[in-house]
């Protein structure tokens, strides 16, 4: 499947090799600096001290600290940085049941595309206060009323950070607060889901039909503020709390107001983690929470008091493995998230349930060899309660439609990647799926496979 699937790329890589050459050769020749990006700048390190084995945004021991110390270690330095993504998606098959490619959930297949691009304001105020503020620019962010799809240049991850750390004989506490506008943006484990993997995917390609509110559901849709503290490097704890990203907080919010979710009251987020380092090795096992009221409808005409609101109950447990010896660098993660949803008002919503469960299951392992040359292996599994009334829209494209009206979905996803230089990866992904939407075969109706949705996907990741 796999060699098939190569063969009919290979013509079409002929018209992206001379992109990527270019974005290639720019790193190569450019002079060498530690500015990549601004944090390392500020502290004179090289990207590998604080991602592992180069795998940006994988954080080392050290990427840990200087994060839970506030993005202050170090001293300040010109606080900009940029990133860009291009990349090239092909998936398996196309078309839908008439031979007609779908050009709405695989616009630009086969073709290289500029994707995204950011902007970071990153680095210390003082010595007890730091900033990272990213702003995005994507390419193909959505479709007008001509069904023409449009870029557009907003917020993104954005974190103000205070912290401070109380060293002793036998004692070693760091305390801190922060306000942002993504739960678990603050963590600093890549087994969370603001920072867990694929760190980059295609845009155009069908995954998951549903996915828990706490792997992202909120992100850039809220801002919360919270406390944490860090004890001995070994347990660690923090409470945070979200609203709406609406009012003075709505530039923090990269839609217009009427794709924003309302949240009822504030959304409690929570995380504890235990840690241990023994010589090259370090773990972590934590566990993580959220509840939310997220009243039904997004339209700025209503005010939150009209609508009803439906309950979200989301619990979280994580692990996470380092290996860290030159040349060696080997990361493991691992996550399991449980979603309850109670509807606020069943009938006028069409669902099948007064309640619905969504169950994500994540694994993602990784070698890195002299920071240059890695590759991964990471399996995806999403389950869930059957409700046609809340899976089966009659507005889904063919090829996304869900005739099961279940979110049941499992992909295995292999990648190798390239590091040239520290701030340039080049890296190839193959999404394979064994079920979708709650089938194997046939899963919208017409005769569409889960392996019709297999995705090879190319691309070059530049940070400077």
């Amino acid at each position: 499947m796999v060699t098939t699937l190569f063969r009919r790329s290979i013509p079409r890589l002929r018209e992206i090799l001379s992109t990527w050459a270019a974005l290639v050769l720019l790193g190569l020749w450019s002079t060498p600096s530690h500015a990549v990006p601004a944090f390392a700048r500020q502290t004179g390190q090289n990207c590998l001290a604080c991602h592992a084995g180069g795998q940006f945004p994988e954080l080392t021991p050290y990427g840990r600290l200087f994060k839970l110390t506030g993005y202050t270690l170090g001293s300040r330095a010109i606080p900009l940085s940029v990133m860009a993504v291009l990349d090239y998606t092909d998936v398996r098959n196309p078309k839908d049941s008439t031979g007609v490619k779908d050009t709405t959930d695989f616009y630009k297949n086969g073709q290289p595309i500029f994707d995204v691009a950011s902007v970071f304001l990153a680095g210390k105020i003082t010595d007890n206060l730091g900033l990272f503020a990213q702003a995005t620019y994507a390419n193909y962010d959505h479709q007008n009323g001509n069904n023409d799809w449009v870029g557009h240049f907003g917020p993104d991850n954005t974190e103000l950070r205070y912290a401070d750390r109380f060293i002793s004989p036998g004692n070693d506490l760091i305390v801190g607060a922060f306000a942002n506008n993504n739960p678990s943006m603050q963590d600093v484990w890549n087994s969370s889901s603001a920072w867990g993997y694929p760190y980059v995917g295609p845009t155009f390609a069908l995954g998951a039909p549903a996915s828990p509110l706490l792997d992202g559901g909120l992100a850039q849709n809220a801002v919360g503020a919270g406390v944490y503290a860090y004890w001995n490097q070994t347990l660690y704890g923090e409470f945070s709390l979200y609203k709406t990203a609406n009012g003075p907080f709505g530039f923090l919010h990269p839609f217009d107001n009427s794709q924003i979710l309302r949240i009822k009251d504030g959304a409690p987020y929570w995380r504890l983690a235990y840690t241990k380092a023994f010589g090259p090795h370090n773990i972590m096992v934590g566990t993580s929470g959220l509840v939310a009221r997220i009243h039904e409808g997004t339209d700025t005409a209503a005010s939150d008091s009209t609508l009803p609101t439906d309950r979200f109950r989301d619990y979280g447990v994580d692990a996470q493995y380092q290996y860290i010896l030159d040349p060696h660098t080997v990361t493991a993660h691992i996550s399991y998230i449980h979603e309850n949803v109670k509807w606020g008002d069943q009938a006028a919503l069409g669902y099948d349930n007064s309640s619905d469960t969504v169950n994500e299951f994540k694994l993602k392992g990784a070698y890195v060899y002299d920071a240059k040359y890695g590759a991964s292996l990471a399996y995806q599994q999403t389950t869930g309660s059957t409700d046609a009334g809340l899976y089966t829209d009659p507005t889904a494209s063919e090829v996304a439609f869900n005739a099961n009206g279940s979110p049941n979905t499992t992909v295995w996803i292999p990648e190798v990647f390239w590091t040239p230089v520290q701030y340039v990866r080049i890296g190839a992904q193959y999404w394979h799926f064994t079920r979708f939407s709650g089938s194997s075969n046939n899963y919208n109706g017409v005769g569409r496979n889960a392996s019709d949705n297999d995705t090879l996907f190319f691309y070059v990741w530049g940070a400077y």
